[in-house]
């Protein structure tokens, strides 16, 4: 995806250890743990919740409650208010006074987030949320961090949220706010640390649909990645995905005409689309729907099935045949 000269991100950064790699999993980056003696703030904030492509990254940001105002000379704001650059420079920043900064992601993929999304229950993207903040909260107090404040960037409603994670870590002082992020420094921190950290991984977006083995025309097995080729040569059929799917992808939001492009010119009728997409977010669920093959699930047994777990009738109506056959009967009297 091409951008602007000045939101060129950096080659690499320090929350994707190796950027030439798909983002199949969810993962967990920490950075160095900070050494001045607390107690410590820490804030959260998430980049890509609403976006139909690409990961959800939530980020966090610590630093003892005796460094705030040295916290507030650095620039840290919302990352949307701020460009690709300087939030790349903030990011150094964070990483530039080891002993009192330090910083962490959970990167949920677009195949978590789905999967989660789709199953049965399901886990919705709020659950999905407070697991990631919990997990994040959790795994910075394992590392020796004396929590004493978290100030969280709203989700949802303010009151309720607070209270389940009052009652998670009874000894943290708790905020829960809309606009967290513009309110208080150390949520800023953590809104720039996701937000470099989504973008990095879109803009460098690996398809591992293209690391797939394939058969060239001379009937070698090869490997093909979007970066290049690894043995022989692509098919013409990994040639025409990856012009498919390299092209523009714009923001990743459901509004933005680059992104709708790419959703619509990236369909595969059978397979869909690579993971890069969210398969349950509607904009996507309507595009499958519309325009991609359907499925039909063929059940040699399914009418015996069904019959099995008709209604009987008389006492035991409304109670289906597998009752009966298990010998379940309806009683008048014990």
């Amino acid at each position: 995806m091409q951008s602007p000269a000045e939101d060129v991100l950096p080659p690499g950064i320090p929350s994707i250890a190796d950027p030439s790699r798909p983002l199949v999993d969810s993962y967990t980056y920490h950075s160095p743990t900070p050494t001045a003696s607390g107690p410590y703030i820490l804030g959260v904030d998430e980049a890509g919740r609403g976006p139909v492509l690409g990961p959800l990254v939530y980020g966090v940001a610590y630093c003892p409650v005796a460094y705030k105002e040295d916290l507030e000379q650095l620039g840290f704001a919302d990352s949307k208010t701020l460009t690709a650059q300087i939030r790349s420079s903030l990011l150094e920043t964070l990483g530039s006074d080891p002993a009192n900064l330090g910083w962490s992601v959970r990167v949920l993929s677009p195949k978590a987030i789905s999967a989660g999304m789709l199953r049965r229950p399901p886990v919705n993207l709020n659950q999905q949320s407070q697991e990631a903040t919990v997990l994040l909260i959790r795994e910075v107090l394992a590392r020796g961090i004396q929590l004493t404040e978290v100030y969280v960037d709203a989700l949802g409603k303010t009151g309720p949220y607070e209270a389940y994670l009052s009652s998670l870590f009874p000894d943290i002082s708790f905020t829960v706010t809309a606009k967290a992020d513009q309110k208080f420094k150390i949520v800023g921190a953590a809104s720039v640390a996701a937000k470099v950290t989504r973008d990095a991984w879109i803009e460098g977006w690996v398809y591992e649909e293209l690391q797939m083995s394939a058969i060239t025309s001379d009937g070698m097995s090869s490997k093909y990645f979007a970066g290049g080729v690894q043995g022989e040569g692509k098919t013409e059929a990994a040639v025409a995905a990856e012009a498919k799917w390299v092209a523009e992808t714009g923001s990743g939001y459901p509004s933005d005409p680059k992104t709708q492009a790419w959703i619509k010119n990236t369909l595969e009728p059978t397979f869909g689309y690579p993971s890069l997409a969210r398969f349950s977010w509607a904009t996507i669920k309507v595009v499958l729907d519309k325009d991609a093959h359907a499925v039909e699930w063929i059940d040699d047994g399914q009418a015996s099935l069904m019959k099995a777990f008709e209604s009987a009738t008389g006492r035991d109506k409304d109670r289906c045949a597998v009752a009966k056959d298990l010998g379940l009967r309806s009683v008048g009297t014990l």
